[in-house]
């Protein structure tokens, strides 16, 4: 019997599953079963054609998420403004690429130090944080 990666970690049943297809790499097209395609391109690419790519879909992705759990934490009528960079990076060790990533929130009427703690508790909460902080069960297998 195979136990999930979500048993073992203390999750509950998934409340929404989102099924993302691309056969084509970073030049052509992704897709979410019945529902959002789009065109990517490599970021790198001299001409994307208005394409996107993975760092700006995992940009928005986090900026989305973290705002929803800003706001959650701040409270309601508290005005949240949310900033996502996602970069691609060539490895130093010539393995590939990485992404580095980095959010800014701004909580309006909060000082510095609200504000910092605020971002903490959101960052805390957020799943898409959780997960690019390597603390969501995330695994690659293969398919007949």
């Amino acid at each position: 019997m195979t136990t999930s990666a979500s048993a073992n970690r203390g999750l509950g049943p998934a409340l929404f599953t989102a099924v993302a297809h691309n056969t084509s790499g970073v030049s052509g097209e992704s897709w979410v079963e019945d529902g959002l395609r789009v065109r990517v391109e490599s970021p790198t690419a001299e001409d994307r054609h208005g394409a996107t790519n993975p760092e700006e879909l995992l940009a928005l992705s986090w900026a989305t998420c973290l705002n929803a759990a800003a706001r959650v934490v701040a409270g309601p009528g508290v005005a949240v403004e949310t900033t996502a960079h996602v970069s691609l990076h060539r490895r130093i060790d010539g393995n590939g690429f990485e992404f580095s990533a980095d959010a800014k929130l701004r909580f309006a009427g909060k000082d510095a130090t609200e504000s910092e703690r605020l971002a903490a508790e959101a960052h805390a909460r957020c799943p898409v944080s959780r997960m690019l902080s390597g603390a969501s069960p995330v695994t690659v297998s293969t398919q007949a």
